[in-house]
């Protein structure tokens, strides 16, 4: 890990004082008319003070790609449960079933953000290699099978078993029949921040599977959003996503010698609206400055 030159003076032991907490609102209030966005929703809690903030965060978005984490939950409650074994294999293939009709479609390669899945078809792949592809490269076509191995209702049975709600999981990915009929996943900040919050405190059924979660989120190779303008000492693990209208970011914070934090930003965009990774990290970036009490220059890269 890179060094760093934060120290652990740098942070308040304490909660935000309301009038901290004001001013994060007025500062987002602006960054929103700056930017352009339609929408921007943010919640965070912090396991080092039990802060927590919300920001139109029971507003409902189109999850995009961070639903995976919702389908990640329904693979290893299937685990916990004894259903699933990590190291089990299952034979990569390219046909669904919409949620519409039953109308098979298919993961289009050049709509996909990982190749190695689809160069992958007709072999086998571990359970616990589609979850690291659903993850970290956002891969659609390991998304739709370990979806599709489990199902909606292990998914939807496992938010309900740990009391998560904000998140309405009802189709796989890249099922342009279902989204035509308006049938489609869908998040609030709250209901990220719930779930990843029972995973960073290691309560999402074992510590053990908890771990091996996080260790997943960790793997995350997409860092314009939440990481981008953090320094470089603090890791985050994280599931971004970003549609035509829509894009996310939702993680867990580390900071040294400090508790992490949990932060949800959901934004909504013109078709054509620009700067949406810019604005989530400017967000994260205030974030962290109010928790904190004290920017550094020493970031991540984008």
């Amino acid at each position: 890990m890179p060094s760093s030159t934060i120290q652990s003076s740098s942070f308040a032991p304490s909660a935000p004082t309301p009038e901290a907490l004001d001013a994060l609102h007025v500062r987002l209030d602006a960054l929103e008319r700056k930017s352009g966005a339609r929408s921007l929703a943010v919640a965070f809690y912090d396991t080092e003070t039990q802060a927590s903030f919300r920001r139109h965060a029971d507003r409902w978005f189109h999850a995009a790609s961070t639903i995976k984490v919702a389908i990640l939950l329904g693979v290893y409650a299937s685990i916990h449960h004894g259903w699933l074994l990590p190291h089990s294999r299952l034979h990569v293939r390219n046909r669904f079933m919409s949620a519409v009709d039953g109308h098979p479609f298919r993961v289009a390669a050049d709509r996909d953000a990982n190749s190695e899945v689809h160069g992958a078809i007709g072999k086998m792949l571990r359970i616990s290699d589609l979850s690291l592809h659903m993850i970290a490269t956002s891969s659609n076509l390991a998304t739709n099978l370990l979806l599709d191995l489990v199902g909606l209702d292990t998914v939807q049975r496992a938010l309900d078993e740990l009391a998560v709600d904000g998140i309405d999981i009802r189709r796989g990915v890249e099922d342009e029949r279902a989204f035509e009929h308006a049938i489609n996943n869908r998040v609030t900040a709250d209901g990220l921040v719930q779930l990843l919050r029972l995973i960073a405190e290691e309560r999402a059924y074992t510590p053990e599977l908890s771990r091996e979660m996080l260790a997943i989120l960790h793997a995350q190779e997409f860092r314009n959003g939440i990481p981008a303008r953090l320094p470089s000492a603090v890791r985050v693990a994280h599931k971004t996503g970003e549609i035509s209208t829509i894009a996310h970011d939702a993680g867990v914070v580390y900071l040294p010698n400090r508790k992490p934090y949990v932060l949800a930003v959901l934004t909504e965009w013109a078709s054509d609206g620009t700067g949406r990774k810019a604005t989530i990290a400017e967000v994260s970036h205030a974030v962290y400055e109010m928790l904190t009490s004290k920017p550094s220059a020493d970031t991540n890269g984008a």
